[in-house]
């Protein structure tokens, strides 16, 4: 390890700023859905959530999102589903759409953009937000596509050799953001 960024005390502060952020942005909740990219995405969606709920009592949904599908980097693709709402939102309720809604995208390190755009791909193919706002914990820099996040935890610049570590309860053991 280079160097511990945020511990988990400084990752709480980061999500209750980034909240406060995104209801003073969108003026308020009405119309807003939360949906974390797979895997840490989600814990820091639900988290965003939670605390948007808190501060402005309201209900707030919070979904996964899973973008397998939809990557570039992979050597075989696996085949899209005909029903892409179940290969993508996880909730009970799969009558859910963000057809007009304001998505807050939620994921821990941006990087090189491509994650982003394959999980706006896969959201667009669900229907058509009133807009999608980007959220993440860490922004690294390094961008290959034209994507920028609306809202970050914390910029840290970093080196193509570099790498972010992202640890987040409940998934991993305990809550940190590391530089290796």
């Amino acid at each position: 390890m280079k160097a511990l960024l945020m511990d988990e005390k400084a990752i709480e502060r980061a999500i209750t700023r980034v909240s406060h952020e995104i209801i003073e942005r969108n003026k308020g909740i009405e119309n807003l859905v939360v949906i974390g990219i797979k895997t840490r995405g989600i814990y820091l969606g639900r988290m965003i959530a939670d605390k948007i709920n808190r501060i402005e009592e309201g209900d707030v949904p919070s979904y996964a999102l899973d973008i397998t599908d939809y990557r570039d980097d992979l050597k075989i693709r696996a085949q899209i589903k005909s029903n892409i709402k179940e290969a993508f939102l996880e909730k009970e309720n799969m009558s859910f759409s963000i057809e007009g809604k304001n998505v807050i995208l939620v994921d821990d390190v941006l990087y090189t953009g491509r994650t982003v755009r394959s999980a706006m791909n896969a959201l667009l193919d669900c229907g058509r937000p009133a807009s999608i706002q980007l959220a993440v914990l860490i922004d690294r820099g390094h961008r290959e596509l034209p994507i920028r996040a609306d809202y970050v935890g914390k910029n840290v610049p970093t080196s193509m050799e570099e790498k972010v570590k992202v640890s987040i309860l409940p998934y991993d053991e305990e809550s940190f953001v590391a530089i290796y």
